[in-house]
């Protein structure tokens, strides 16, 4: 059953029947015989149908934020926010998609020979709740380009976001038999992956999730691409703006709700700065970072996506302290709803869980690093290996550290970035794969070489 739940207030709004095997399957059907059909059409011709996209996302921006605050609890601001990086995708695989997917001339031994660029065909997309709008348009914008078909299953919560998603690509001009939404249920995925019709999936979700789907694509050699959870560390070496930092790096943490996987989770301060940072964070989410009504624009902490989300980050939160965690602030769940305190926890130390776990909530941790190389040790202390940032004065310091990070992804004095023309990915167990900029359209491609 998909489910819309108010997380704000508990109430149900909508209950919406899983799609039947049947159902299941005339979707694949679906996808699969609309691939001859969508492929033979020119790069031109798709990429003007997902520029359409873009125009329709773009306008229809209030009512997409609304949909996904009252699903999910997100900030409407930030809704409206989403929506911006979702027409910037639309319109960079618009407007790069032709240059893309040109063919490569290659010079070899004894010859030539030229690298074409083809779709492979039907894929499955199975997307989450945590940014309803931007996670489907990362993995559909390029692949429609490109001249894949998709079979989109959405979280679970978000029936109304697959609903509105699929009408606006319809309104754009995609073919029924492109785009397929479908309501299936996590029991239905290995049957959907054992089918031969289906070539590829990508997966965002948890770690979990991308086990269990890794192995059933793996069992029948389907491509994957998988974004995963994050712990993502944010090392600060040194400021000349304590105030600014530490407003900017709360700000990195608790947006979406901390309910976002590149979101920076573990500050690894550096000794000199770390009593000051420490208190002035836990003065700032305390003061600032108060409850409300995500639908109000001026709330600076939102609900959670749900009530066992919320019961499950307060788990975590009294089990670190339990485990000798020194909790600075927060951490009391808050009803009617799913909300949290915003937390800072500090002495978090190896041996407990909050350590190597990834904290899918408003909840910042504070590691104290004696030196730089102190800092890079802490940070690439973790299965994860998504993103993270280093913050600091002297540019060249900052390339350094970053160098040694062992993540996808390194932002120097910025944290948690998203952007169409970037490519976007992890290592370790944060997934496989990239997504956006150039490697987005890449990853369900045949690289075709003909040798002239």
């Amino acid at each position: 059953m998909y489910v819309v739940t108010n997380p704000a207030n508990g109430e149900l709004v909508e209950e919406v029947a899983n799609s039947t095997n049947e159902e299941v399957q005339a979707a694949i059907g679906r996808v699969h015989a609309g691939f001859p059909a969508w492929r033979s059409r020119s790069v031109a011709d798709r990429a003007a149908i997902v520029a359409r996209a873009a125009d329709l996302f773009e306008q229809r921006t209030d009512e997409l934020a609304a949909i996904m605050t009252l699903e999910m609890g997100k900030r409407v601001n930030e809704g409206r926010g989403e929506i911006g990086i979702v027409v910037d995708i639309f319109r960079y695989y618009a407007e790069q998609g032709p240059a893309l997917l040109a063919d490569e001339p290659l010079d070899i031994k004894g010859g030539q020979a030229v690298i074409t660029k083809s779709p492979i065909g039907a894929l499955l997309g199975i997307m989450p709740w945590n940014f309803p709008c931007y996670q489907v348009a990362r993995f559909v914008a390029p692949n429609l380009v490109l001249g894949n078909t998709i079979l989109l299953k959405h979280a679970s919560i978000c029936p109304r976001s697959a609903r509105a998603i699929e009408e606006i690509l319809r309104d754009a001009g995609v073919p029924d038999d492109v785009y397929v939404n479908t309501f299936a249920s996590s029991r239905q995925i290995p049957a959907i992956l054992a089918d031969p019709r289906i070539q590829g999936v990508s997966l965002t979700g948890s770690e979990q999730a991308g086990v269990s789907v890794a192995a059933e694509a793996g069992r029948h050699l389907k491509k994957t691409v998988l974004e995963l959870g994050g712990s993502d560390p944010l090392i600060i070496l040194d400021t000349d703006d304590m105030d600014e930092t530490v407003n900017a790096t709360a700000t990195a943490r608790m947006r979406n709700c901390g309910q976002s996987c590149n979101a920076p989770k573990r500050m690894i301060v550096l000794a000199g700065i770390y009593d000051e940072y420490v208190d002035r964070l836990t003065k700032r989410v305390a003061e600032y970072y108060v409850p409300g009504d995500p639908a109000d624009p001026e709330t600076k902490l939102p609900p959670l996506a749900s009530v066992a989300a919320a019961d499950e980050v307060a788990g975590q939160v009294a089990k670190a302290v339990e485990q000798g965690a020194t909790l600075r602030t927060g951490g009391r769940r808050i009803g009617p709803g799913a909300y949290l305190e915003a937390t800072v926890l500090t002495d978090v130390a190896p041996g407990m869980d909050a350590y190597y776990e990834e904290i899918f909530g408003p909840v910042v941790i504070v590691f104290r690093a004696e030196t730089e190389d102190d800092a890079v040790r802490l940070a690439n202390d973790t299965p994860f290996g998504l993103g993270a940032s280093v913050w600091g004065t002297d540019p060249e310091r900052l390339r350094r550290v970053a160098e040694r990070i062992e993540a996808g992804m390194v932002y120097l004095n910025r944290a948690g970035g998203s952007q169409a023309d970037l490519p976007f990915g992890g290592i370790k167990r944060s997934g496989i794969g990239r997504e956006l900029g150039p490697a987005g359209i890449e990853e369900f491609m045949n690289k075709k070489s003909i040798r002239l």
